[in-house]
């Protein structure tokens, strides 16, 4: 294990990652200070490291300068920060077209210049997004691209098989795995299990089961479920640190409230619900809540997403 990656396995046990969102209006615009005043929010109220340009953040939609702007906000706040790269999808048709970079998978060669971007720029690690061909080769070619620290990434969408796992697991460059299965317990206990054997560092981004996956034995969190209401989130961490049973208990209760609200059907439809949850708390403006490549949501679910925000806090 190459002594970076050791590093920053080191420096990101057991913190809470926010997955955070990168607000942008109804086209697709992003204002630098509103990304800068949100990123500090969110350092400000627990976060101790920030995932940005991940899934949550619509990093594989964003053009290379914006990519490099919201780098650049998030590594000027001193904590540790990981950059997404890869992944792609084609967005919805309603998406604005002039900011929706990739209308494919990005391939390992752009993946390979997105990471030695966010080496350049200061970040302290990727996010590699879980990819239709060679996972282990992908990380080999960023790896030489950028050697900057990797967190391998098993997610619902595309569960890793386990000897590819395994594989992933044995690369010097990877620091640790997230795990992202939504409702696979068996799949999370395993990719926590296979982790730790390795020596990695076991990153619960489990939104539904929060709770579960630490005691299954996650040792730090990446959740976009804190993009906002990140005291939540963090309250968990706490608690499960401590030795009171009925605190973590009801900490994790208020989280799954939270969470069931947000994180449902449809599921892309998450990161418009916590960007809802971030403006109602004064985290973003009303003009940049939107999430242009996610489905569209009926306004009246978005009242009932801020009352469970309400109750959470």
């Amino acid at each position: 294990m190459d002594i970076s990656a050791q590093n920053l396995r080191d420096r990101l046990r057991g913190g809470l990652i926010a997955a955070a969102a990168t607000p942008m209006t109804a086209t697709g615009e992003v204002d630098l200070d509103v990304v800068a005043r949100y990123f500090a929010g969110l350092v400000a109220d627990g976060a101790t490291g920030l995932a940005v340009l991940a899934h949550t953040g619509r990093g594989p939609f964003l053009a290379p300068h914006t990519r490099a702007a919201v780098i650049e906000r998030a590594v000027a706040l001193g904590v540790p920060v990981l950059v997404g790269v890869g992944g792609g999808v084609r967005p919805p048709a309603t998406a604005p077209v002039e900011v929706a970079s990739p209308a494919e998978a990005a391939s390992p060669a752009e993946v390979a210049e997105q990471a030695r971007v966010a080496a350049e720029l200061g970040a302290d690690g990727v996010l590699v997004f879980p990819s239709e061909g060679d996972r282990v080769a992908l990380h080999e070619e960023v790896w030489r691209a950028a050697r900057l620290p990797m967190i391998a990434f098993d997610l619902y969408t595309r569960p890793c098989p386990a000897e590819t796992m395994r594989k992933l697991l044995e690369h010097p460059g990877v620091a640790g795995l997230k795990t992202a299965l939504l409702s696979d317990a068996m799949g999370c206990q395993r990719a926590i299990r296979l982790t730790k054997e390795a020596g990695r560092l076991a990153i619960t981004g489990e939104d539904r089961m929060f709770g579960p996956s630490l005691l299954w034995g996650a040792e730090a969190a990446l959740v976009g479920i804190a993009a906002a209401s990140v005291g939540v989130t963090a309250a968990v961490l706490e608690a499960f640190r401590g030795s009171g049973l009925r605190a973590f208990e009801e900490a994790s209760g208020r989280l799954d409230r939270l969470a069931r609200a947000t994180f449902t059907e449809p599921m892309e439809g998450y990161v418009r619900r916590m960007l809802w949850l971030a403006a109602a708390e004064g985290r973003v403006p009303e003009s940049h809540a939107h999430d242009p490549y996610g489905p569209p949501l009926p306004e009246e679910e978005r009242a009932a997403v801020v009352a469970a925000g309400a109750i959470g806090r």
